[in-house]
């Protein structure tokens, strides 16, 4: 009876520690140092993730049709939801001395608009990968989360405009 009461008790924080969106630190290409999830700032925040030199691309696909449809407010629907959204170039392991050349590079070429959106970090992967279930090194991922930080939604891969439509539908719900 104790092992039934004691698992009744944890189980609820473990479902609620996993559909969590873990802390990651970073910075702007302007140096503003950033925390993401920030809950409370809104009903939604769009999360886009890569971790390698492969994914980045792929990353960068998704940077202008994001930030059009959730920050610029073109579609339809766009008016009818808010959300912050945050692009995240992960360094790791050898990786991490690409940073600097990396972000001066990005000051260099971004849009404006864009840049507030970008966030580059240097967090552990490992923590990462294993709370957000992060398999394929060579896509991107991509999330939304509520104003507690919790996922909702998840897409990962190559840009598409249905992957970014059901984006999209998960905020107009």
């Amino acid at each position: 009876m104790r092992t039934l009461l004691l698992v009744c008790s944890i189980l609820p924080a473990l479902l609620y520690a996993q559909d969590r969106f873990p802390t990651i630190q970073g910075e702007t290409a302007n140096g503003t140092s950033v925390t993401i999830p920030r809950t409370g700032d809104g009903p939604w925040t769009v999360v886009g993730l890569a971790y390698s030199q492969k994914a980045t691309p792929l990353l960068e696909a998704w940077y202008e049709p994001a930030y059009l449809r959730f920050v610029a407010k073109h579609g339809l629907f766009a008016s009818a939801y808010e959300a912050e959204v945050y692009f995240v170039p992960l360094f790791v392991g050898v990786n991490k001395a690409a940073y600097e050349p990396s972000m001066k590079k990005f000051r260099k070429s971004a849009e404006p608009a864009i840049v507030d959106h970008v966030v580059f970090s240097k967090d552990d992967l490992e923590p990462l990968q294993n709370a957000l279930d992060l398999k394929k090194k060579d896509i991107p991922y991509f999330f939304v989360l509520d104003a507690q930080g919790r996922i909702v939604h998840r897409e990962d891969g190559a840009f598409t405009d249905e992957k970014l439509e059901a984006i999209e539908a998960i905020m107009l719900e």
